[in-house]
């Protein structure tokens, strides 16, 4: 199925498994699901038969175009999250947006008139942003769910350098890092800047940095050498990258050192 459509569902009962890309949803009960126009979803088990039960807010993309949400949306980078990492509501959060898709569902029935798109596109706007807390509140309630991803992230940048990879590969990118975590690259730097206060790519090149800082005190190896045994195509972007890291080009860390 491919939408091309922005949709918002709300399944008071578990129906099957979704499935987006190689991973399945984790579709239970009470589990609010996003989905942006052009992503393509598959429905598992289709011999199965069962009586889809819940609410659901769906809009084209022009309906809020002029609109502020028209402007913001991008932003909610929970449109772009892998179907396996959907919100999973508290009693309390499911009222609450109940209450919302009354509101946009009470503007519907009322004569259209000029403030009527802007009406509807507020009261999204604000279900959107109360998901945008209630996923905040995930990241920390479902930290058994999410537990070791740092150390897992850890453990595959050490292994990333440790291997053969950055002359093929290059420079670790955050998609690549999500996907080895079986995570959408959105909800794998959301989660990272979550637990740690830095992004996933400041994570990396910290890491990046680590790394060079130990190579750098090889006295033998120049500092083109060290570049591209870390993954850069150009010598001259790791200078950059050190000395806006550490304050001192490499040459002049491996003098102080």
């Amino acid at each position: 199925m491919n939408f091309e459509l922005y949709c918002v569902f709300l399944k008071d009962v578990k129906c099957g498994d979704l499935k987006y890309g190689r991973h399945n949803y984790d579709y239970q009960a009470g589990t609010l699901v996003f989905i942006s126009p052009g992503q393509t979803i598959d429905v598992e088990n289709k011999t199965d038969y069962y009586q889809p039960v819940g609410h659901g807010l769906v809009f084209h993309p022009d309906l809020i175009r002029g609109t502020s949400l028209g402007k913001t949306l991008s932003e909610y980078n929970f449109f772009s999250y892998n179907t396996s990492e959907a919100l999973h509501l508290s009693g309390k959060e499911r009222q609450l947006v109940l209450d919302l898709f009354a509101k946009i569902d009470t503007e519907l029935q009322q004569s259209i008139d000029k403030h009527s798109k802007k009406l509807i596109a507020s009261n999204i706007e604000l279900l959107l942003n109360y998901c945008d807390r209630f996923y905040d509140r995930q990241f920390i309630t479902r930290d058994a769910v999410n537990k070791g991803v740092l150390e897992n992230f850890e453990k595959l940048l050490n292994g990333y350098f440790r291997s053969e990879k950055p002359y093929s590969i290059g420079l670790p990118s955050v998609a690549y890092c999500a996907e080895e975590l079986h995570f959408s690259a959105n909800y794998f730097g959301d989660l990272i800047k979550k637990e740690t206060g830095k992004s996933a790519q400041e994570f990396i090149q910290a890491k990046i940095i680590d790394v060079a800082k130990n190579k750098i005190f090889d006295s033998s190896k120049t500092v083109s050498e060290i570049a591209y045994e870390l993954g850069f195509k150009y010598p001259q972007h790791f200078i950059r990258l050190f000395k806006k890291r550490v304050g001192s080009t490499p040459n002049e860390y491996r003098g102080m050192n």
